[in-house]
């Protein structure tokens, strides 16, 4: 069960300012906890003790830094259940979803913990002329400063941690705003961090309007700003004024199977379900385009619908749930409506039911046509359009028509065909073998086009959190 009310930090401390922030639990829609609620006032309190600590956390050691990030990786596994419980709870996420989760938390911050002693330099040679010799350089990496992070509703936890590890790891104060939907992961974070010795005003964590928000994106102070989310994330890029800013802004994932995927069809359909909708699809990696060869169109489209007709919606603490709620029943009215709209074009559905509430049954449209919201937005829900294909070059074609460009799935057994859609995909990675929905904790993850500029994966942030340093050194 969750606490009945739930502090802010700021500066590192715990404030029970209001309990105006009311908590659902997704699935029973019934509260579920109170937590503190900041405002303008609390925001700029944040940045300026942030501010104030920009040289003591630089001056904070490697090892130090180590230390905290150590700390954090044993409280939350000794908290493991209690931090799935809050995400099963206050995102609707299924419980053995909401575990792998904290499992993901955990190690976001065992690896930062490794890279905060690794963050390096590099010798440069000057010596290029006869007017540089006797010149040495050298850099290294020093934290830029106050960082300003906001985060969605989908990974209250991991999508924290991407952004909260490296910056401890970097050395770098930060304020974070947490999504109003899923606050208590965060602020279960605020409380292992508060057990540390980071240097005061080092972080603060505070559920907060979007309009007080704006601090966040606006205050020069801040050298960094670090969103993931919608679209709206261009907009406050544009906002920002020089701070180096980083986007993370979802995507419409495709995922090519060709004649000779590689894989066994069971083991392929089991991966395909797993990718469009593990966790109701509410991930910027879902699968939500198939493209099929035709060789292997009709059996794969059989299965797949038999597969996704079977999977169990209801309570996500159920161990055998699969489909749980959405974040909110505008959400899943959105994706029914795109659903019911694509029919009415001519699509034709292979699996799927009746809305609700916030409750969608996972659907599967063949044919989708190319106009659709369905086919061309990202749905965010769980429902995946299929059709088949010729020419796998043609696919690739297919894949790139789209605004978005995050991860890309490729099963193929021909290596020809792997490394061509390594070249001509166009999205910030290409998994061969496997789904768009994989990510592993220390890879470089982000996009192109309109899902974002950047990249995370502790050491990419870690670069975006530290600039160089230049040293030069005239010897006799």
């Amino acid at each position: 069960m969750l606490k009945k009310t739930y502090p802010y930090y700021l500066a590192n401390k715990p404030f029970p300012a209001n309990t105006d922030l009311e908590v659902l639990d997704k699935y029973s829609g019934k509260r579920a906890t109170r937590v503190a609620f900041a405002d303008k006032v609390a925001v700029r309190k944040a940045i300026v003790a942030a501010h104030k600590a920009r040289e003591a956390m630089a001056a904070f050691t490697p090892d130090a830094r180590r230390d905290v990030l150590e700390h954090c990786v044993r409280r939350f596994s000794e908290r493991q259940e209690e931090l799935a419980l809050a995400l099963c709870i206050e995102a609707g996420k299924p419980i053995r979803d909401a575990r792998g989760e904290v499992t993901r938390l955990i190690d976001t911050f065992r690896i930062a913990a490794g890279e905060a002693t690794r963050i390096g330099g590099e010798v440069i040679e000057l010596q290029v002329s006869p007017r540089t010799r006797g010149y040495r350089g050298m850099t290294r990496r020093v934290p830029i400063g106050v960082c300003a992070f906001i985060t969605p509703f989908n990974f209250p936890l991991n999508l924290v941690a991407h952004k909260v590890a490296p910056a401890i790891a970097a050395g770098c104060p930060f304020v974070l705003k947490p999504a109003a939907k899923t606050p208590v992961g965060a602020l279960i974070i605020g409380e292992v961090l508060a057990e540390t010795g980071l240097p005061k005003g080092a972080f603060s964590i505070l559920p907060c309007s979007n309009e007080d928000a704006s601090l966040l994106v606006e205050d020069e102070r801040i050298a960094l700003l670090s969103f993931t989310g919608g679209l709206v994330g261009w907009d406050l890029k544009a906002r920002a004024g020089r701070k180096k800013v980083t986007l993370e802004l979802g995507g419409n994932a495709a995922c090519i199977v060709d004649a000779d995927p590689g894989r066994p069809l069971d083991a392929l359909v089991e991966r395909l379900v797993f990718g469009a909708y593990y966790q109701s699809g509410q991930s910027c990696i879902s699968v939500q385009r198939i493209y099929a060869h035709r060789a292997v169109y009709p059996k794969l489209v059989k299965r797949l619908a038999a597969a996704v007709g079977k999977l169990k919606m209801g309570d996500p603490r159920d161990e055998k749930v699969f489909i749980g709620p959405m974040i909110d029943e505008d959400a899943a009215r959105r994706v029914d409506s795109w659903v019911r709209a694509a029919l009415k074009s001519g699509a034709r559905q292979l699996a799927g039911g009746k809305r609700k509430g916030n409750m969608l049954p996972a659907s599967l449209l063949e044919n989708v046509p190319y106009d659709a919201d369905l086919y061309r937005k990202e749905a965010f829900g769980p429902v995946a359009c299929i059709e088949a294909f010729d020419d796998f070059d043609d696919a690739i074609a297919r894949v790139n028509d789209s605004d978005f460009g995050l991860q890309a799935g490729v099963f193929t057994a021909d290596l020809a065909h792997a490394m061509r859609a390594w070249d001509r995909i166009e999205a910030g990675g290409v998994i061969v073998g496997d789904v768009p929905s994989f990510r592993v904790d220390n890879m470089p993850y982000g996009g192109v086009k309109q899902s974002g500029l950047g990249r995370e994966g502790v050491s990419y942030a870690i670069e975006d959190m530290t600039e160089p340093r230049l040293l030069v050194i005239r010897t006799p």
